[in-house]
């Protein structure tokens, strides 16, 4: 059974210590976000300084994979943020490619916020939005900060037309960005049409192009959006980034490592980044050194590196659970707030130690 906690009922019932739980679905998730993308960057952007600086807890993301369902798969990112947030938590995300032609979006998710005091967990939000959001959010964040000391990108390329370029298409036209082109590719029509209708009805302006070749796309393109689910790098032609576009490789896995090898390289963490295969991972296995990698976004953001213009500059983030668990805890905090929160009696039980 559950109930909508009135506005003037605590969360956590004091006099007898009893932990609530909460669920969260996805429309009120969508109608927090919705709207506030500048704050939820500002968010994002404060947390992952946080996080560079020791304001965090943030171990490995641990990948279930299966055997019969090689392009499967569900991640554990576990994780802990200090300061204002203070909460503990659990993102776990599947990504199953298959869904997209039966209709289902490829990703679906759960977030779990733990009390920072008792350990026990108080919610469970619907995450697929949040994590959209907050990989949205840092993207658009690194695009201006990778942009800062080189001509502002005015033609943007997304190469993968889903739910995740629609989320970061989104939030650059909410922080300040517009294009004079926006290019379109997607080995799939369907979904690089659907994409173009997304653009058009977004009213954000510049001539729309849905390229038939990904090679079309990338040439064309300054700032070129890699958003896709592939599993192994496909693209290797290092001469379709001639122009040194700036590319957010937000996918982590198509570029292939001789173009990072050819590239100025920035990621979110280097112990997340290169591992699990990505592209990084994989130059990094080619090498047999962590060279290439210039450094993090947080040390584009402090001035502790320099970014050439002379070669294509490459933003490669793994994603931290700490953004989910910030972004995740806003809400919850919103639709509290608003006395719309549904709780689930008597979810924890017999709680005396002797019975």
């Amino acid at each position: 059974m559950t109930r909508i906690l009135p506005t003037t009922e605590s969360v956590m019932d004091s006099s007898v210590n009893v932990p609530t739980f909460a669920v969260v679905p996805g429309n009120q998730v969508q109608q927090a976000l919705r709207g506030r993308e500048s704050q939820v960057m500002e968010l994002v952007e404060g947390t992952y300084r946080a996080h560079s600086t020791g304001g965090s807890v943030n171990p490995p993301s641990y990948f279930l994979r299966f055997p019969d369902r090689p392009t499967a798969r569900i991640i554990a990112l576990p994780a802990s943020i200090d300061g204002r947030v203070r909460v503990d938590g659990l993102k776990w995300i599947s990504s199953f490619p298959d869904n997209v032609p039966a209709g289902l979006p490829r990703a679906s998710a759960v977030l779990i916020l733990n009390d920072h005091d008792t350990g026990y967990p108080f919610a469970c939000l619907e995450s697929s939005i949040i994590s959209a959001s907050r990989t949205a959010a840092l993207a658009a964040s690194a695009a201006g900060w990778l942009s800062r000391h080189r001509c502002r990108p005015s033609r943007a390329g997304f190469f993968g037309a889903g739910l995740i370029a629609r989320y970061i298409h989104t939030y650059l036209a909410a922080t300040g960005w517009s294009f004079d082109e926006i290019g379109v590719y997607d080995t799939c029509a369907d979904s690089a049409a659907g994409f173009r209708g997304y653009l058009e009805r977004s009213g954000t302006g510049g001539r729309i192009t849905v390229h038939d070749r990904a090679e079309r796309l990338i040439r064309s393109s300054d700032l070129v959006v890699f958003a896709t689910s592939v599993g192994k790098p496909h693209v290797s032609d290092l001469s379709w980034f001639d122009h040194n576009p700036v590319v957010l490789h937000v996918s982590l896995r198509d570029l292939a490592p001789e173009i990072l090898l050819a590239s100025t390289n920035i990621v979110d963490d280097v112990e997340h980044c290169l591992r699990a295969n990505t592209s990084p991972h994989l130059a990094e296995q080619l090498t047999g050194n962590r060279d290439f990698v210039r450094g993090t976004l947080y040390d584009v953001m402090v001035e502790r590196v320099r970014l050439p213009r002379e070669a294509p500059l490459v933003f490669s983030p793994f994603g931290l659970g700490v953004l989910d668990l910030a972004v995740g805890k806003y809400v919850y905090d919103e639709v509290a707030r608003s006395g719309r929160l549904c709780l689930v009696d008597d979810f924890f039980h017999d709680l005396r130690r002797y019975g």
